[in-house]
């Protein structure tokens, strides 16, 4: 076998847009041929040190040559044997005349694909189809009997509620969609799937609802992933970074969830979601800063109760940013904004510290996001008792041996808290990162400092981007509805709009006349 021919067989270039990628099936493609033995000869070079795969060869009512290519693990055995060799072994071949007849008459197969080329029998054999070649036929037929070993539907480890479904997302892409499929019933939720990755050809699916995602934007996000020339696919992270608008920012410009109601929820905004074979967690565009602060809990709760967490949430969010640097500000150029007892306190708990506070709170904020990284990288049952310990018992020692201050710990301790109020982790993470150049402006310039670092922050999310809408879009450009969801959660029968992201959009989701109430006789 030509080497050329098998790079070109085994690499298969990604779509392109609709003309090139006519012309690359025309010049690439290796139909089948009715020899049968070629083309298995051509399967056999394709395949050669490849132990899991099976070919089966047999004869159809004893007379006609065929062969079943599958692969052992991704196909179900026993549905082979049970649906298609036993009944094409007794099949009396004079009811025979093509592949088309065979699936229709004798295959007790629901799903069974014509396929005409050699593309066509590695691709399905690679995700559980087995392949069926016959002789004198210059097509094959893909069954869909897959099955491997996946992992059951749990609850999401990484959003965790008290109120809410507990079903997350698998590792199986269609597992994902069916729960999504259950969700919203409508025939108006389309999906589409491609494949990406030279070697991985993972399967990705855009879902959306036709009629609320505007074309534009379903159009900008499928011109994005067909843009993507990787050798392969392993999570949604890779998608994640080759598609946001603005690839150096801390701030992620989609939201990675693994719960389906989010998905669900998202998509009737006019949102779409990308779904990915191989990992449990969907992306969704385009975000804001403050979708991204929001939890799904906050709309299964009580309004007043959603409205008030979610100040608390805002505010716990800029005390994780913005108090180590506004202690080591105060300490080292402001000590006239501390009552006097206080600052007594502070110095006398600091006499024996060597560091400056700017040194004191970057060894202790280094030494918390290592004490974190670990609890996270142990094993569940250990981990969340070794941070805790680790903190307790180094922070105790720390300040015994003088190496940092009581109100140094109290303060790193509340960040710490505080941090964990943000409900997306990726969103923590960026907190987390802004945390550091914000202490080392306020250790060199002092509340000034800190100023210029905030002002340089909301710059930047003034600027991002999450396909084309602005990060800040409901603040910047208020709109009276959507504002009913941003900084209080208005009761459900309030909230009669969608949020506008781009171009037309269906502005109603329920009636205007939806406040609860008893019916009085006098409106009958």
């Amino acid at each position: 076998m030509n080497r050329n021919l098998l790079l070109k067989l085994l690499k298969k270039r990604q779509p392109a847009p609709p003309v090139q990628e006519q012309q690359h099936a025309q010049n690439t493609q290796h139909l089948l041929v009715p020899d049968l033995q070629s083309n298995l000869n051509l399967l056999h070079s394709i395949y050669a040190n490849c132990s899991d795969v099976v070919f089966r060869t047999f004869y159809i009512g004893g007379t006609i040559k065929a062969n079943l290519l599958f692969v052992e693990g991704l196909s179900n055995c026993d549905s082979i044997d049970m649906y298609v060799i036993t009944p094409l072994l007794k099949e009396d071949i004079a009811g025979f005349a093509d592949m088309k007849q065979l699936a229709e008459r004798i295959i007790s197969v629901s799903d069974a694909k014509p396929i005409a080329t050699i593309e066509d029998c590695v691709w399905y054999a690679a995700n559980g189809y087995p392949v069926l070649l016959c002789e004198n036929e210059a097509q094959g037929l893909a069954l869909g009997l897959s099955k491997w070993e996946k992992r059951g539907i749990e609850e999401p480890s990484a959003e965790v509620g008290i109120r809410g479904p507990r079903e997350g997302f698998t590792e199986t892409l269609r597992v994902n969609t069916s729960q999504i499929r259950r969700i919203i019933k409508s025939p108006r939720l389309k999906m589409e799937t491609m494949k990406i990755g030279d070697y991985t050809q993972t399967n990705v699916t855009l879902a959306y609802i036709e009629g609320l995602a505007d074309k534009t934007l379903i159009e900008e996000v499928k011109n994005r992933l067909h843009r993507i020339r990787i050798d392969g696919i392993l999570e949604s992270g890779y998608i994640e970074e080759m598609i946001e608008d603005m690839p150096y920012s801390p701030f992620p410009q989609l939201l990675s969830t693994e719960r389906p109601d989010v998905t669900c929820g998202n998509l009737m905004e006019g949102r779409v979601a990308i779904l990915s074979e191989g990992t449990p967690f969907v992306l969704i565009a385009p975000v804001t800063l403050f979708s991204l602060l929001q939890s799904s809990e906050d709309y299964y709760q009580r309004f007043w109760i959603a409205t008030i967490t979610r100040w608390l949430r805002y505010m716990f969010t800029l005390i994780s940013l913005l108090l180590p640097s506004i202690y080591v500000a105060v300490l080292t150029f402001h000590q006239e904004m501390v009552p006097g007892s206080l600052l007594i306190s502070m110095a006398s708990s600091r006499e024996a510290v060597p560091f400056p506070a700017f040194i004191e709170a970057l060894i202790m904020e280094v030494t918390f996001e290592a004490l974190r990284e670990a609890g996270v990288r142990l094993p569940k049952q250990i981990g969340a008792a070794v941070s805790i310990v680790g903190a307790l018992v180094i922070g105790q020692a720390a300040v015994q041996a003088g190496l940092v201050s009581a109100p140094m710990v109290i303060v790193v301790a509340i960040t710490g808290i505080s941090s964990f109020m943000v409900p997306r982790y990726i969103v923590g993470i960026a907190i987390r990162m802004l945390r550091f150049p914000l202490i080392f402006l306020a250790g060199t310039l002092g509340l000034l400092g800190i100023m210029m670092g905030i002002i340089a922050i909301v710059l930047h999310l003034c600027g991002l981007r999450s396909f084309g809408i602005p990060y800040l879009a409901s603040v910047a450009i208020p709109k009276g509805g959507e504002l009913k969801d941003i900084f209080v959660r208005a009761p459900w029968w309030m909230m009669n709009t969608r949020p506008h992201l781009t171009g037309d959009y269906d502005q109603y989701r329920q009636s205007a006349s939806q406040k609860p109430g008893p019916e009085r006789g006098d409106e009958k």
